[in-house]
């Protein structure tokens, strides 16, 4: 299980400060003497709504938690637990500075698109610049705008994409192994987004490509997580990166 094999690849450390905002969600951890962030989206599946089930189970507690079992949250069947174990594990994540490209994954599906089928699974910022620099453009999503296709189209469009880019709230709601399974072997798959681990483990995955964000001043970050910042508010405290494999 993909999940798992993230969890199995961290180092162990200490948990210093959780923060669930209204978009996004932020860990602090401390390694070695050296303190790392992380972050995820933050979601949340309608049925954890009710006071009897909710969202967080043990809210208060976190910074209690292992880092070990802060991560094992991804597990989750609520996808907001889910969210704190995906940016407990970017928290976690060894820096590898000397392979981060600073290649913005726009400009990398611009590059690598040109006369290919593309489908993203995701609404992001930039499609309407992709679209006139590709071949084909497909996009999938839970919520449709206009021009987008329904999520329940997956198992039709990506088995027909060269280039396949998966948001990374996939590893929040669980769908992106079954993502993966459709790509075609001879597509180039991306992960992108903030939530995005920056590990080799995806590349053993059928990730070839992650395009995602370091956390530079991890406690400033997360106080803007946490009073509801949004990515344009937080990202003077973060760097996007893109990670290839070799």
């Amino acid at each position: 299980m993909l999940n798992s094999k993230l969890i199995d690849s961290l180092p162990d450390g200490t948990v210093r400060q959780v923060s669930v905002g209204m978009m996004w969600t932020a860990v602090v951890v401390e390694i070695d003497g050296s303190i790392q962030g992380g972050m995820a989206a933050t979601l949340k599946n309608p049925e954890y709504e009710h006071s009897r089930l909710p969202l967080v189970s043990k809210p208060g507690e976190l910074e209690r938690f292992s880092t070990r079992d802060l991560a094992a949250l991804i597990h989750s069947t609520s996808h907001t637990e889910a969210s704190i174990g995906l940016a407990a594990i970017n928290a976690l994540l060894p820096r590898q500075p000397k392979q981060y490209s600073s290649i913005e994954a726009a400009n990398w599906l611009v590059e690598h698109g040109s006369q290919k089928n593309v489908a993203m699974v995701g609404h992001f910022h930039f499609i309407e610049r992709l679209q006139s620099q590709v071949k084909k453009l497909w996009v999938l999503e839970l919520d449709p705008r206009p021009g987008d296709l329904p999520a329940q189209a997956a198992p039709e469009i990506i088995p027909q994409a060269d280039i396949v880019a998966i948001t990374a709230t996939t590893l929040i709601n669980h769908t992106c192994e079954g993502l993966l399974e459709l790509c075609r072997p001879d597509a180039e798959v991306m992960l992108l987004g903030p939530s995005t681990p920056l590990s080799p483990v995806m590349f053993e995955n059928g990730v070839d490509v992650l395009a995602g964000t370091l956390v530079e001043d991890p406690f400033a970050m997360a106080r803007v997580v946490a009073q509801g910042g949004t990515s344009n508010q937080y990202k003077k405290y973060t760097r996007q990166v893109l990670l290839l494999q070799k």
